[in-house]
């Protein structure tokens, strides 16, 4: 595994975690918690840039829908 390997593995886990963060605050934004709502755009927003940074070190091998 070379080290774009292992760094591409350890965004996978933090892209999940924030693909998990962002749904628990969607659902507490569906109950009317404004501030989830806010909460859920900028974990979206991380989640992305996670996303594009593990595309980055592992051309070819990922896709995310």
């Amino acid at each position: 595994m070379t080290h774009f390997d292992d760094l591409a593995e350890r965004l996978r886990g933090i892209e999940e975690e924030l693909r998990d963060l962002a749904y628990d605050r969607l659902r507490e934004a569906a109950a009317g918690d404004e501030a989830a709502k806010a909460d859920e755009r900028r974990l979206g927003q991380a989640r992305r840039a996670v996303e594009r940074a593990i595309r980055a070190l592992s051309p070819g091998s990922e896709s995310f829908d």
